[in-house]
C-alpha cells in the first residue's frame, strides 16, 4: 500500500483518519476546561462540608447532641438488629411492588375502557384512585392496621405485616394507576385504529400495541414510586411488625437514645440510593432513544 504524507510530515496509509492540528487543539482545550471545572466543584464542595462542619460543632448544644444522636455505643448495638427488621421492609418491598404494579395496571384499564356498558367500572375505577390519592397513607395504615382486626371478622388475619402490606398496596396502586393511565392515553388512537385494521380485536390492539408502548414510556414514573414504596414500607411498625425503623424504635425506648433512629435512617438511604441512581440511568437512556428516534 502507498503512504501518503499528512499535513504534520507524518507517514500514514491511505485509508486511516488522521485529525487535523485544530481538532487536536480544541480536543486539548476541552480536556483542559473539563479538569479545570472538575477541579473548582472538589474545591467548593470541600469548602462547603468544612463550613457546615465548623458551623455544627461550633453550636452551643452540639456536646449534647452528638451523645444524644451519634453515639457510637448505641450505634453498634442497633446496627445489627435495624439490619436484621430491614429484611422485612425489603419483603415488604417485592410482595407489595408486585401487587401494586398489578392492581395498578388493571384499574387503568378499567378506566380506559370504551362504551357506555363500562361506565359503572370506570366510575368505581375513578372513585378508588380519588379515595386513595386523597386519604393520608399514615391514615389509611391506622385503618386498616387497626380498625380491620377491631372487627372480629372469621378468617380474616390479624398480622400487622399482611394488613400493612395490603394498606400499602391500596394506597400506591391508585398512584400507580395513574401512571399507567398516563401512558394508555400517551399512545396516539392511530396506533389502536391501525391495530384493529389489520384484524387485531380491541382486547388484541389494548394487550400487543398499547400496552407495551404505554408501560416503556412510564417505566421512569413507575421507578420512582417503587422508591416511595421501599421508604414508606418503615410506616408498618405502627401496628407492632418488626422492621428497620421498629427495631430501632425499641432500642431508643430502653435507653432513650435516638441513636438507633439515624442508623435506621442510613440504612434505609443506603438501599434508596442505588434504586434512585438507576431510576435517573433509565430516564436518561430513554431521552437518549427518544432523542435518536429509538423509541416511540
Amino acid at each position: 500500500m502507498t503512504l501518503t504524507k499528512d499535513e504534520a510530515g507524518q507517514e500514514d496509509t491511505g485509508d486511516s483518519y488522521t485529525p487535523s492540528q485544530r481538532r487536536i487543539e480544541r480536543e486539548r482545550l476541552k480536556r483542559t476546561r473539563a479538569r479545570r471545572a472538575t477541579a473548582i466543584a472538589a474545591v467548593s464542595t470541600l469548602v462547603t462540608a468544612v463550613v457546615l462542619y465548623l458551623v455544627v460543632v461550633s453550636a452551643p448544644g452540639w456536646p449534647r447532641t452528638k451523645e444524644t444522636f451519634f453515639s457510637g455505643q448505641y450505634a453498634r448495638e442497633a446496627f445489627p438488629k435495624v439490619l436484621e427488621g430491614l429484611w422485612l421492609n425489603v419483603r415488604l418491598l417485592l410482595v407489595c411492588g408486585v401487587a401494586v404494579l398489578v392492581l395498578g395496571m388493571l384499574i387503568a384499564i378499567a378506566r380506559t375502557l370504551r362504551g357506555p356498558v363500562f361506565f359503572p367500572l370506570r366510575f368505581l375505577a375513578a372513585a378508588y384512585t380519588d379515595f386513595f390519592r386523597g386519604l393520608p397513607l399514615i391514615i389509611n395504615l391506622m385503618i386498616v392496621v387497626l380498625g380491620v382486626p377491631a372487627l372480629r371478622l372469621q378468617g380474616v388475619t390479624e398480622d400487622p405485616v399482611l394488613l400493612g402490606g395490603t394498606a400499602l398496596t391500596l394506597t400506591y396502586s391508585a398512584y400507580v394507576a395513574e401512571v399507567f393511565r398516563a401512558g394508555i392515553e400517551s399512545v396516539h388512537p392511530s396506533q389502536r385504529a391501525a391495530a384493529r385494521s389489520l384484524g387485531l380485536s380491541n382486547r388484541q390492539a389494548l394487550r400487543y400495541v398499547v400496552l407495551p408502548q404505554a408501560v416503556r414510556r412510564q417505566v421512569p414514573p413507575l421507578l420512582n414510586d417503587l422508591v416511595s414504596l421501599q421508604k414508606d414500607t418503615g410506616l408498618v411498625s405502627i401496628g407492632g411488625a418488626i422492621d428497620a425503623v421498629r427495631a430501632a424504635d425499641i432500642i431508643v425506648g430502653r435507653s432513650l437514645n435516638y441513636t438507633p433512629y439515624i442508623v435506621a435512617g442510613l440504612v434505609f438511604v443506603a438501599l434508596t440510593i442505588p434504586m434512585t441512581r438507576f431510576t435517573d440511568w433509565v430516564t436518561a437512556r430513554m431521552d437518549r432513544q427518544r432523542a435518536q428516534g429509538g423509541i416511540a
